[in-house]
């Protein structure tokens, strides 16, 4: 097994180096190929840029080959890569940027440009590379631009950076319930260990041709690149605008594995599927959040040949539980049971262990718990903590990861679950801070008081509710507001429904009771809701 994340495609490269490693529109990218680009990269990095050891290099791209070649090329430097959602707006960007203290940024021109107000307040930004061809850079004056096929032609390093197995080596961002994203930091280890761990239940080897569809800032759509790259696969791009691109991709590409989150897995299922797929579509999988059961019935119906894998994730452990596609028709609604290499616990709050069926908090340790919050020393110490069960003999205390989840464990181990103990809203496979969505809507000046709230929904798993009081003076109007938001935030960010009040609930700290609307509104969305 590789010891470190860019050793994945360059393993592969050794072993078929004409084999496809990346499928991009019409261009087909062999892993010598890729292999050779990562090297130039990270050569350009050290010897062109400068870039010292475990310093964050961001990328903001959707998922084209330089996207992939950035990510693995900083590893392969010795260096540490933010992978940046391209659904981002500026400002969210520009936090990420900052927050990690990035030294470089590969982004296109248009994306550049757009971030240009908030690159003026990078103060450790010292380059940019811009991908495409005649793309202008924006004014900075503390940061130098390159273009990426300057830099791709860089003659080499006098040395890379030696790193190990638990250097860090990357940082996912995720929102958190009390503000801005926080950075999650994964260890070379950790990705490795995910990738072999992934591979080997899904069953992937060089045959398969993966399709990826989701975000790489987001850790389940960066697991599709390592995966394939641990198995020797070839992984097509995909950014699409409507769900039956994507059927038409699978058949084109005669793609072997799908991986995707509940919204995604809804549109589908109401599409007509080929029945050309059902003699190559292998597995499909779905995280993120649990498939409704309609959903998942519709799915096997059209392919009957396919298996689907049902799995839960958490970011700062990358992957954490699978079901056998054999377990579905005995354990429904079940999450699975711990992948290879990790260990699951259901645990009181105490640490004890619960009994079969009792509700607790799921605990996750083994080699795939991450290095902890980017920065965030007191977020850090309440999410990774002492693993329960440990010897006192032992010295040195191994760190878990206290998810935050409640679920049950039945007399066979299998778990099942049962809600989020955190105020984190869960929505089409994203964790939405509830406070990002308040700030933007006070700051429009047309709210007094506003909270956000994740309500159950059948498709998305949660949706974002804006329980608000209009300003004074002004009359309720959703329009303006969600315009106003839309403005500032992405897409899968923006309110669902906005739920207008004189004035919102607050509990004995004078804090908005967030627990009693949520009880108070979660009907809004069932069947036959207004």
């Amino acid at each position: 097994m590789s010891e470190l994340l860019f050793e994945l495609p360059l393993r592969s490269a050794d072993r078929a180096p004409h084999a496809h490693a990346l499928v991009h529109k019409n261009n087909a990218i062999d892993y010598a190929s890729l292999a050779r680009a990562i090297d130039g990269f990270a050569n350009a990095a050290v010897g062109g840029l400068g870039i010292g050891k475990l310093e964050r290099i961001a990328v903001y791209l959707p998922k084209v080959p330089e996207t992939v070649v950035a990510m693995f090329g900083a590893a392969r430097a010795g260096c540490v890569f933010v992978p940046v959602n391209p659904l981002l707006k500026p400002a969210q960007v520009g936090h990420i940027l900052r927050d990690c203290n990035v030294s470089a940024l590969v982004t296109s021109g248009e994306r550049a440009a757009a971030l240009a107000d908030e690159l003026r307040t990078c103060t450790d930004l010292r380059h940019l590379v811009l991908t495409g061809a005649g793309e202008s850079a924006p004014s900075g004056g503390h940061f130098a631009v390159h273009a990426w096929r300057d830099l791709a032609a860089h003659p080499g390093a006098t040395g890379l950076h030696r790193v190990i197995d638990t250097d860090m080596v990357s940082i996912f961002y995720t929102s958190g319930s009390t503000g801005r994203p926080k950075g999650v930091v994964l260890s070379h280890r950790n990705m490795v260990t995910g990738a072999h761990s992934v591979a080997g239940y899904l069953g992937n080897t060089a045959e398969d041709r993966l399709l990826a569809v989701l975000p790489f800032g987001f850790d389940y759509g960066f697991s599709q690149l390592s995966t394939a790259f641990h198995a020797g696969a070839s992984v097509t791009l995909m950014d699409y605008l409507l769900a039956r691109d994507i059927l038409t991709a699978l058949a084109r590409e005669r793609i072997t594995g799908l991986a995707g989150v509940p919204p995604l897995w809804a549109q589908l299922a109401d599409l007509r599927w080929p029945e050309s797929l059902t003699t190559h579509l292998r597995y499909l999988t779905n995280s993120g959040g649990a498939m409704p059961g309609a959903t998942l019935q519709k799915l096997r119906d059209a392919l009957p040949r396919t298996q689907v894998f049902l799995m839960y994730g958490l970011t700062e452990a990358f992957r954490s539980t699978y079901l056998p596609p054999a377990e579905i028709d005995n354990r429904p609604g079940s999450m699975g049971k711990a992948i290879p290499n990790a260990e699951i616990m259901v645990v009181r709050p105490d640490g004890a262990p619960c009994a079969p069926e009792e509700p607790g908090e799921l605990v996750h340790r083994g080699s795939l718990v991450s290095l902890g919050y980017w920065n965030d020393p007191v977020k850090t110490a309440e999410r990774f903590k002492p693993s329960p069960g440990q010897d006192k003999g032992l010295v040195l205390t191994e760190l878990a990861v206290w998810s935050g989840d409640t679920v049950r464990m039945d007399k066979d181990g299998y778990l099942y679950f049962v809600g989020r103990r955190d105020e984190m809203i869960k929505t089409s496979g994203y964790r939405v801070s509830p406070t990002e969505i308040e700030e933007v809507a006070f700051a429009s000046g047309l709210v007094a008081d506003a909270t956000a709230i994740g309500v159950p929904h059948p498709t998305l798993g949660q949706a974002a509710v804006l329980v608000a009081a209009p300003a004074d003076g002004r009359a309720p109007a959703d329009g303006p507001l969600l315009d106003a938001i839309r403005k500032e935030l992405p897409a899968f960010m923006v309110p669902a429904r906005i739920v207008w009040r004189e004035g919102l609930p607050r509990n004995p700290n004078g804090k908005y009771d967030r627990a009693s609307l949520a009880s108070e509104l979660k009907g809004l969305f069932s069947e036959g809701a207004p």
